[in-house]
């Protein structure tokens, strides 16, 4: 069968001009085996017989006649033709019921039929008598009388002599031996009797002859043929009655109905024991030898029964049966793998026996193979044929079922074999032909012969191919490690299809690598794929391993770990498969209790660990299951384990018995909650921000702030990508709720604060999400520049130099970096220029020792390192110790340290310079003191106040604030200022080159340069104002103004610029080209004033006239903007409908919002952040900085 297998798979694949030609050349040779049927049909119904005198002259002589009678009893097809020969030389006129008793007598198979009717033919066309006894012989063996022994012992043959009995009348009647069609009715009649059905094994026997009568004799139950049409033209000319084509009819479908019943209750009892045998198992663990020798007898009974009935109902053209919930009863197991129903009802409480459905997906979706395989490659008549012989060897008391499998065999065999017949019955002639054509057939048979041999030179060949497309596959095994790989191996597989193969392949499977782990759930699938269609691979697999874990049991010692785990883990694989039973892990479980010690605890540890937990909570074997570990938890406390051993056994049995946990209790909100978190957690998303932001405002504010306080601080429970939408409601909401906006800010800072301290590992997400949260305020302008410097450097710090540093930060720690790393990409691209870009310069020395002080970090760490870097500092160098690192801080620190030094002694110098080099020096002192500013330890630009007073004789100016006057002047002056700084004595600062370019781009949109001025002035301002707290503490000089300076003189005085102490006075009296100003000078304890002459033309005079002009101009922006927001918000409390304010930036660049000015420069040095305000409806959202 193997060879039939390997000949057509390979057919299948190289050969298909070759299949076809043999199919027509087969269905020719098929209608020449009808057309010598037909021709011996004719010649047997008009027989030719010779006279008395002819058989007078053969031999006559009861030795002669005694010899050739022998012979009869030996019919085959190699002797045809040699008993044909002395049949024709001899005279049994006076012997023939001696020769139809030897032919009754003789034991045919299917392969001699053929021969056996072309014998009856020749004595039937030359004795008249011999027809009649001949069936009245072959009738015997149907009807053998009552008198007649029917011992145990012959079951078996008769049943075999009943099957080629049938066949042989069958054919007779085909070649008109027999010419009455009615003998068949009672046969058919006495086998469908419904007495024989109370007899099991008459029951087999008679389904197999019913069936083989139905694929021979078609045309007897009226059913469509299949083949030429010389068929069709053959069997009309059969005598068979519409009377008769119906009994037969209806006697094989009430038969068959019947046996249908029959197989029902059949497999309801198998049910049964198979519930019964669980219920025993999980009470004792084990089955008594007769009640697992009573269910394979039965189970046994069953798989014949249901194979003959499926053998009728495909002889019939009928669907077979189909058994309901037919899911284990034809599978080789103890049975307790079956599910009763009584665990059926319990399995709502049990939990779900697979984790996830892709588990479940794994372990029981399994490939159809007959889906992606033809029915010829999976060998499935061969199986028939290892079960027949393996039934031969068992007990005598299941010989009859044995019997019906192998005459199913023969049945096939014989139908396989009957076209052969076919082909030899075209070879035969008539009477009439003589010795030429008998050699023209030697030569034929000649031929036939060199090409068999050639056949069999190319299935060699085909072996040899195959055998290497084997190997080649059985090396990609290792390599299946997906559910997919291993299912087109699996299907590859069948197309190489043979004993030979699956026994190389279950050796393949079986010597898996010890160490392999991983390919067990993917080995043990394709063994389950293949069994479905392939039985012995199953079983052959676990043999071996049931051998093998006897063996490493038994030997008791402590060597071969690695093996004795892959062996039980793989037994556990195939038991989620349901390949192995059950029986057989709880066996190998037993076996590790019984002398729990060494290795043996390692054993049942895994195979708890692989199959534990679907054994718990499968029905049928979770109460064994439940016993057995607490057995094990008993063995644990008693014996004395060793730590790991100990915490082995743990971790087996909890990951099979989880601890009971009370179910989680859902917390229960009202309404108004429940909105919110809507809102914010499933709603949100640019789209929606207006619409949730109107939502919000819509609340009733004294009841839902601390909950939406709480809400805002679990940005780590929403979406990573959507942190900037909650920052920008918080920008929004602040218009409204200023002290909401506040407490947010504290509470992000003192969530941080708190993971700093707390350091445990599930906050960790929630830290990453309030440091990306940070910088979003930051980036929506609610906190400073400071705070996120602050911030920084607390991470850095924070914990170093107490006694739970090892804690807070352990050395292998990273995750500090990644929040620095977080907070840095967040926002740290704006501080790109002046003070900030300082500050991060400095701050990212003190990082990079940080990092160094940490060892090798993880890939992924180093990584985010490099990407963030590239980004802000590209050209900052990376340090590779910590010597260089702090070499370089020190470096830093001398520097700075000097540039304070030269500030100080510039400070004295000017001093004591004369006044008639004051003005002269202004441009230098602003960019010289920008030099020292730049290098300030806080990188913070100090201011003195208005009223600080210099040394009397002393004309120079404050270079800090002269510098911030300039600055604002030079914004407002446009060219003159860059020509200015352009030409002062010290180096510019990258701040102001960055901002002189951005001016010249914005020159040609004159909004564009009015937002930019905004911004460079609030730059200013918070700079301003961050000297002015630094200068708090610092002594100051109170020079105050004498009230006579301001008689005759202009009121206007301005106490903010930083180079001028005194008064600015402007004459233009006669078109004069000068103006007197007056500077407050102070000689040691006495104040003083000089009248000075500038000329009118100076940038001094020509911006002290702009901001004249534009602080009158901002008066009336205030008041007008004061006016407009008391006018909306009286028509947004009167339900008036959507206003929509659009307003542009006047010549002072002013801004107004929430009903105040906001006005000069941010001391962020992250470039121009524009701020953006929309009014729609009652709704305002900020939008983030460009």
């Amino acid at each position: 069968m193997d060879h039939h297998e390997e000949e057509s798979g390979a057919g299948a694949e190289s050969h298909g001009k070759q299949d076809d030609e043999e199919a027509v050349a087969r269905l020719e040779e098929i209608k020449k085996s009808i057309e010598s049927k037909m021709a011996l049909r004719q010649s047997n119904l008009n027989p030719e017989r010779p006279d008395s005198g002819f058989l007078r002259t053969l031999d006559s002589s009861i030795k002669r006649n005694t010899a050739v009678i022998k012979k009869l009893k030996q019919i085959n097809e190699e002797q045809r033709e040699g008993l044909m020969d002395d049949l024709r030389g001899v005279n049994l006129s006076k012997f023939v019921s001696e020769a139809v008793t030897a032919i009754c007598d003789a034991k045919l198979r299917s392969s001699d039929i053929q021969a056996a009717v072309q014998i009856c033919s020749l004595l039937h066309q030359r004795y008249k008598d011999f027809s009649p006894t001949l069936v009245q012989g072959l009738l015997k063996v149907f009807f053998p009388g009552k008198s007649g022994d029917d011992p145990d012992a012959d079951r078996n043959l008769r049943a075999m002599k009943k099957r080629s009995t049938l066949k042989l009348l069958l054919e007779l009647y085909f070649v008109g031996v027999i010419e009455d069609g009615g003998i068949f009715v009672n046969i058919i009649k006495d086998l469908t009797s419904g007495e024989h059905l109370k007899d099991r094994d008459t029951t087999q026997t008679n389904l197999t002859l019913l069936a083989s009568f139905a694929r021979q004799g078609r045309m007897f139950l009226g059913l469509q043929l299949s083949g030429p049409e010389i068929h069709e033209e053959f069997f009309k000319g059969l005598n068979i009655t519409a009377d008769q084509k119906k009994f037969f009819k209806k006697a094989f479908q009430t038969y068959y109905e019947t046996v249908a019943e029959l197989l029902q209750s059949e497999h309801t009892s198998l049910r049964q024991m198979e519930h019964e045998n669980s219920r025993i198992l999980n009470a004792k663990g084990e089955l008594s030898d007769d009640s697992a020798s009573s269910y394979e007898k039965l189970r046994k009974s069953y798989d014949h029964l249901y194979r003959n009935v499926s053998s009728l109902a495909e002889a019939l053209d009928m669907q077979p049966p189909v058994m309901p919930e037919d899911g284990h009863t034809t599978r080789v197991t103890s049975g307790e793998d079956a599910s009763s129903p009584a665990a059926g009802k319990d399995s709502s409480v049990l939990e779900a026996i697979w984790d996830d459905e892709d588990t479940r997906a794994f372990y029981e979706c399994l490939p159809d193979l007959r889906a992606f395989v033809p029915a010829v490659l999976l060998g499935e008549a061969e199986h028939k044929v290892n079960e027949q012989s393996a039934k031969t060897q068992e007990q005598p008391t299941e010989s009859a079922p044995e019997s019906d499998q192998s005459q199913q065999a023969i049945e096939d065999a014989g139908e396989s074999s009957a076209d052969v017949g076919a082909l030899q019955e075209g070879k035969i002639i008539e009477k009439g032909k003589d010795k030429e054509e008998k050699d023209k057939e030697k030569i034929k048979d000649a031929d036939k012969e060199k090409g068999d041999r050639k056949g069999e030179n190319e299935k060699e060949k085909l072996k040899s191919i195959e055998g290497t497309n084997l190997d080649a596959l059985l090396q990609r095994l290792p390599g299946c490690v997906s559910r997919d790989l291993i299912d087109q191996l699996t299907v590859e597989f069948c197309y190489l299809n043979s004993k030979a193969n699956r026994k190389k392949l279950v050796r393949a499977v079986f010597n898996v690598p010890r160490t392999s782990l991983e390919l067990l759930p993917y080995y043990s699938r394709m063994v389950a794929t293949l069994s479905t269609c392939m039985k012995d691979v199953s079983s052959m697999l676990l043999a071996m391993l049931e051998e093998e874990f006897n063996f490493l049991i038994n030997k008791k010692d402590q060597m071969n770990i690695e093996t004795k785990i892959r062996n039980i883990r793989f037994i556990g694989e195939l038991c989620k498969f349901r390949i192995a039973p059950a029986g057989l892990v709880f066996s190998c479980l037993k076996a590790c209790l019984d002398d729990f010690s060494h290795h043996n605890i390692d054993v049942a540890c895994n195979l708890l660990e692989t199959s534990g937990r679907f054994l718990y909570r499968s029905p049928e074997t979770t109460v064994r299951m439940a016993n057995m570990l607490e057995i094990l938890m008993r063995l644990k406390n008693v014996k004395n384990l060793d730590p790991r051993h100990s915490t082995l056994v743990e971790n087996a049995y909890y990951l099979c018995k989880p601890p009971e946990r009370s179910a989680r209790v859902a917390k229960v909100r009202p309404p108004l909650h429940q909105y919110i978190r809507k809102l914010l957690f499933s709603d949100l998303d640019k789209s929606t921000l207006e619409h949730v932001l109107r939502q919000l405002r819509k609340l009733p504010w004294g009841e839902c702030e601390p909950y939406l306080l709480k809400c805002f601080m679990k940005v780590h429970k929403g979406k990573y990508g959507q942190i900037h939408l909650i920052a920008s409601l918080t920008a929004g909401l602040s218009r409204y709720h200023d002290e909401f906006a506040v407490s947010v800010v504290d509470e992000v800072l003192e969530e941080i604060r708190l993971g700093l301290e707390l350091n445990e590992y599930g906050m960790q997400q929630r830290r990453i999400a309030h440091m990306r949260f940070l910088g979003e305020l930051y980036n929506y302008e609610h906190v400073d520049s400071s705070v996120i410097f602050e911030t920084l450097y607390l991470i850095l710090i924070f914990g170093h130099g107490t006694t739970e540093q090892d804690v807070l930060d352990p050395p292998e720690d990273c995750f500090r970096m990644r929040m620095i790393i977080t907070l840095l990409e967040t926002c740290g691209h704006y501080f790109d220029r002046g003070s900030s870009k300082r500050k991060l310069d400095r701050f990212l020395m003190h990082f990079q020792r940080y990092i160094l002080s940490k060892g090798v970090l993880p890939l992924d760490v180093e990584f985010d390192l490099q990407d963030l870097f590239a980004e802000l500092r590209p050209n900052m160098t990376r340090y590779s110790s910590l010597e260089e690192v702090n070499a370089a801080l020190v470096e830093l620190e001398e520097h700075e340290r000097t540039v304070s030094t030269d500030k100080a002694n510039n400070e004295k110098h000017s001093d004591t310079e004369k006044p008639s080099r004051r003005t002269t020096s202004n441009k230098m002192s602003v960019n010289g003191q920008s030099v020292v500013n730049g290098t300030d330890d806080n990188g913070v630009v100090h201011e003195d106040h208005g009223d600080s007073d210099s040394d009397s004789g002393s004309g120079t100016v404050d270079p800090d604030r002269h510098e911030e006057e300039l600055d604002e002047e030079n914004r407002d002056d446009g060219s003159e200022s860059e020509e200015e700084d352009d030409d002062g004595g010290g180096p510019a600062s990258d701040e102001d080159d960055e901002v002189h370019v951005r001016q010249k781009v914005a020159e040609v949109d004159p909004q564009e340069e009015a937002d930019f001025e905004l911004d460079l002035k609030a730059v200013m301002q918070e700079s301003m104002e961050q000297r002015r707290q630094e200068l708090r503490g610092r002594p100051t000089l109170n020079m105050m103004i004498p009230m006579n300076v301001f008689e005759g003189s202009i009121k206007d005085h301005h106490g903010r610029v930083g180079g001028d102490s005194g008064d600015e006075g402007d004459e233009e009296s006669g078109g004069s080209k000068e103006v007197q100003v007056k500077v407050l000078v102070k000689r040691g304890n006495k104040q003083q004033t000089k009248q000075m002459y500038i000329p009118r033309d100076c940038s001094l005079i020509q911006s002290t006239k702009q901001k004249e002009a534009a602080e009158l101009e901002e008066k009336q922006d205030i008041k007008r903007l004061v006016l407009e927001y008391n006018d909306r918000e009286e028509e947004e409390l009167n339900g008036l409908g959507t206003q929509t304010l659009n307003y542009t930036q006047s010549g002072g660049n002013r801004f107004a919002g929430r009903g105040s000015t906001w006005e000069g420069t941010s001391g962020r040095g992250g470039g121009p952040r524009r701020y953006h305000s929309s009014y729609s409806g009652a709704g305002v959202y900020y939008s983030r900085r460009k």
